[in-house]
Order: structure tokens, then C-alpha cells, then sequence
């Protein structure tokens, strides 16, 4: 297998971490003031723990309506993130000028589907990273065609691999809706999409996995995506990147607290080198800077209460092998990544549970079982090997029942005794 290119500024200082044993935990931080984000930068870099910043984007920026939040910013309005291209290179250079460095990178964090001007003003602005995927930041987040999200994609890869200093790219397929969508699914769309990444000349790039509803079939998880990463985009500078759960989050601060302590958990003990991190406000509001920096600081400290390992006495559930034929048979449907995701989305050989998007067949199935597994119950035409995957006693779907697991982990961590955690002791 050959060699990777020299990593950037982004990948190296992951690596330096993991080779020192820490964990690298980040925020989801965005404001729409110059002031306001820098001063959320210059906090997270202060962090006593190896982090990263993050600049996420605001909602007119995603969808491309850059007039409407230049707009706001004339108006002094709110926004929910920071408008890059409104604001501009140069100023978002100046913002970020004695904050980001070699020990604090700094990712651009969107969603956008068509993401051509945010790439062109990252780049101008000499930003180390950023994330997103023709899949992923298409079919949850828009109504843009697939092949038009896919054709866009393609060509903002190819602008980031002309510049020296290679920009880090991370793939959002793990986190496909941030709930029940089987593991198997998440970890064989991030595969592809950072398969389309190196297909589109970039070797600097990471895989990612939401939490979901049980720890052993997440640690299970993790590691088969690690093994996956290893088997298909070892020709790269690669790392894995795990999001504290994704989905409706607990209304407690104990409750959330208690959510993010399994994740850092999970983090350590699976070997993942990134942990995206929440704080207690997820579930009503923007968090503050002070709360994210509160987070940050408590998924620190129990990453390094539990010493990163390799995992040992994995499950297995056959996430592997599932996933593993997800990529494979996906591969045979075209002469190229970009146009075999196309084209398995359109035989739903590709298929996003509960997905609404009109290039997605939404036919395929996944409960939470009696064990808090999440499961397939029909795959639809997602070609997984059934005897393993297939649930016992099928019951129907009712809309009880989806609002149920929509919030399994709400109710858990909201009801879980916490005496004796973690988040007392550091609370």
C-alpha cells in the first residue's frame, strides 16, 4: 500500500495527541459576531486538554443565502453560527490571527450540500479543516439532487487538494439523521464518502460514528469502522472521529452530563482519536461559551480517568461483515465512487431509515430492541447478509412507537440514579 503524502496542520496535531495518549475533544461552537467567536475560540484553546476549534457555520451561510445574513449582521440580528463568506476571508483571517495554530487548529463545521463559496472562503481565510459529504450533508440537510450534491462535492475536493498545505476533510457519514440508522449503514456511508474524498485527490481526511443506544454494540462499531478505515483508505492520513449521541438529547444537566460521560467513555476505551462534544444545553438552546468550555473539560477528564486502549472482548454482531458488504456491492455500481453512490441510491441498494429526501427510498427499516440494540427489522434493498441482521418477533412500526425510540436516551439518562458518577465529582 502506498505511502500518504505529508499530513496537514490539522492531522498532525491529532496525531500528536494520540501519541501522548489524549483524547482531542471539540465543540460544536459558532457565533455570528467577529468578537463573539473569536472570544469562543481563545476560551476552547485555553482548555486545560488537548482541543481543537470549531467555527460553525450559521443557517443562511449552509443554504448559500450569504445577502440574507450580511443583512442580519448590518442589522445587528442574531444568527445561530458565523457567517464566513458574509463576514469574508480577510476579517475571518484577522478574527482567527494569534488564536489558531500549530497547537490549535481549527475546523470549519456547515452543512451545507452545495458548499462551493463556504470551501472557496475557508481557503481564503487559511482554515486547517473542515467536514461535510456529498451524502451526508445532502440527503438530511436539503432537497438538492444527489448528483447535483455529488457533481459539487467532487469539485470542492479537487479545490482543496490543489492547495499545498493540505486542508483536513472529514466525513459526516456517521451521523446520518444522528438516529436509528443502523451502525452498520453509518459506518459503510462514511467509508464511501472518504473513498470519494481520495477519489478526488485528498489523503488527509477522517471517518466518523454518532453514539447510539447501547455501549458494546458502539464499541463494536467503532472498531469495525477502524478496521474498515484501515482495509480501504490506508493510503491516507486518516483518524476516527466519534459525536457524543446526535439525536434528542436528555433535559437534565445530570441526564446530559451522563450522556456525554459515556461517550468520552467510549471514546477511551474504542481507541477514537476525536470526540465531538455536547454540553447540557442541547436540548433548549445555543450553549454558551462557559458551558462549552465546561464540557470540554469534563470529557477531558473522564477520557483520562479511563486510559485510551485498544478495545478488548468486542462483541460480534456481524456490524462488520454488513457494513463491509454495503461498501463492496456499493463499489460494482459504478465506474467511479461519486456515480456508484447515485446509483445505489437510486436501486436503494443505499437507503437512510425515516430519510424524507426524494432521492432516498426510504423503504429500510431499524428498531431499538428489548437489549437497547439498534437493529434492522427490513433492510429494504440494502444488501446486508439477513440471517445475522434481522431482528426476531417484527413488530409494526406505529408512530407510538417511533416517537418511543426517538427519545430512548432522553428518557434514559433523564431517569438514569447518577449517584456515584462522575458528574458529581467534578460538578
Amino acid at each position: 500500500m502506498a505511502t500518504p503524502p505529508s499530513p496537514g496542520r490539522f492531522t498532525r496535531f491529532i496525531r500528536q495527541a494520540s501519541n501522548e495518549g489524549k483524547l482531542v475533544v471539540q465543540p460544536r461552537m459558532g457565533f455570528g459576531t467577529v468578537d463573539q467567536m473569536r472570544a469562543g475560540l481563545d476560551a476552547v484553546s485555553k482548555v486545560s486538554a488537548a482541543t481543537v476549534g470549531t467555527i460553525t457555520v450559521d443557517s443562511y451561510t449552509r443554504v448559500n443565502d450569504h445577502a440574507s445574513a450580511l443583512l442580519a449582521l448590518e442589522k445587528g440580528e442574531d444568527l445561530n453560527g458565523y457567517p464566513l463568506v458574509a463576514h469574508g476571508a480577510a476579517v475571518t483571517r484577522q478574527m482567527l490571527a494569534g488564536i489558531a495554530a500549530d497547537d490549535f487548529p481549527v475546523q470549519v463545521r456547515h452543512g451545507s450540500a452545495l458548499p462551493g463559496e463556504l470551501f472557496a472562503g475557508l481557503m481564503a481565510a487559511g482554515i486547517d479543516a473542515t467536514e461535510g459529504g456529498p451524502v451526508s450533508y445532502c440527503l438530511p440537510y436539503s432537497r438538492v439532487p444527489l448528483s447535483q450534491a455529488v457533481a459539487a462535492w467532487a469539485e470542492c475536493c479537487e479545490m482543496l487538494a490543489r492547495i499545498s498545505e493540505p486542508v483536513h476533510l472529514e466525513s459526516f457519514g456517521g451521523c446520518m439523521l444522528g438516529q436509528l440508522c443502523p451502525p452498520s449503514l453509518l459506518i459503510a456511508l462514511s467509508i464511501l464518502e472518504g473513498l470519494f474524498f481520495r477519489e478526488h485527490g485528498l489523503h488527509d481526511i477522517s471517518v466518523s460514528y454518532a453514539q447510539q443506544t447501547h455501549p458494546q454494540q458502539d464499541i463494536e462499531a467503532i472498531s469495525a469502522l477502524r478496521a474498515l478505515a484501515n482495509d480501504w483508505l490506508g493510503d491516507t492520513n486518516w483518524h476516527s472521529v466519534l459525536y457524543t449521541y446526535m439525536g434528542v438529547y436528555p433535559r437534565s444537566r445530570l441526564g446530559a452530563y451522563r450522556l456525554l460521560e459515556e461517550s468520552a467513555m467510549l471514546a477511551a476505551h474504542s481507541g477514537t482519536e476525536r470526540l465531538i462534544v455536547k454540553t447540557a444545553a442541547e436540548a433548549s438552546r445555543i450553549p454558551s461559551i462557559t458551558e462549552n468550555v465546561y464540557a470540554l473539560e469534563f470529557a477531558a477528564s473522564v477520557a483520562e480517568r479511563d486510559t485510551v486502549v485498544e478495545p478488548a472482548g468486542i462483541p460480534d454482531s456481524g456490524i462488520y461483515e454488513e457494513a463491509q458488504a454495503i461498501i463492496t456491492h456499493t463499489l460494482t455500481l459504478g465506474s467511479d465512487v461519486g456515480s456508484a453512490l447515485i446509483r445505489a441510491f437510486e436501486l436503494g441498494n443505499l437507503d437512510v431509515p425515516f430519510c424524507l429526501h426524494q432521492d432516498n427510498a426510504n423503504r429500510c427499516r431499524a428498531q431499538i430492541d428489548g437489549r437497547g440494540w439498534l437493529t434492522w427489522v427490513n433492510p429494504g434493498g440494502v444488501p446486508i447478509p439477513q440471517a445475522r441482521s434481522l431482528t426476531e418477533n417484527q413488530q409494526r412500526l406505529t408512530a407510538r412507537g417511533l416517537i418511543d425510540m426517538l427519545s430512548y436516551n432522553e428518557r434514559r439518562y433523564d431517569g438514569e440514579e447518577l449517584a456515584g458518577s462522575e458528574v458529581w465529582r467534578l460538578g
